[in-house]
């Protein structure tokens, strides 16, 4: 699960994380902080991110959550690519904006949808099934910050 750990206290599951991270660094300008309709976008966002392809990527290495049944298990693994693939479909034809998540500003939501198009190759997925995402992900990869994650997690 992750966790932030401030002043106050932790925090923790995802959409919190990244609407803490954009209200307490407004000047980054990661989220529509004067907007609320736009807000309240980039959350449902978020939460179709954790909720839902989170949820079902995990089916494949982690299905003992669900079931015990082994044949229930395999089930499970037999069906997340085709459910990432729907995931993603409904994603790059419905949330994703373009040329960053939620339009033409790099927001939150952008290093997560990063993170979760990541794991499509793991389900035997092609990212270039999803032209955006897969621009997406070009795109996100040669920042600087992105960069410097990724060599730090391979450390």
């Amino acid at each position: 699960m992750p966790a932030l750990v401030t002043d106050r206290g932790a925090l923790t599951e995802t959409p919190a994380l990244l609407v803490y991270v954009a209200q307490t660094h407004p000047q980054a300008k990661l989220a529509p902080l004067d907007d609320p309709f736009a807000f309240a976008e980039m959350q449902g966002f978020a939460a179709y991110l954790a909720s839902t392809v989170h949820i079902v990527h995990a089916h494949r290495p982690r299905g003992s959550r669900w079931a015990d049944e082994p044949a229930s298990i395999a089930d499970m693994r037999a069906k997340t690519p085709a459910n990432m693939r729907e995931c993603f479909g409904l994603i790059e034809r419905q949330l994703f904006r373009g040329p960053w998540a939620m339009g033409a500003a790099y927001s939150v939501i952008d290093p997560y949808l990063f993170t979760l198009a990541g794991w499509l190759g793991s389900h035997g997925v092609a990212i270039e099934e999803f032209p955006a995402i897969a621009e997406h992900t070009r795109r996100m990869s040669v920042r600087d910050s992105v960069r410097r994650a990724l060599a730090a997690e391979a450390a």
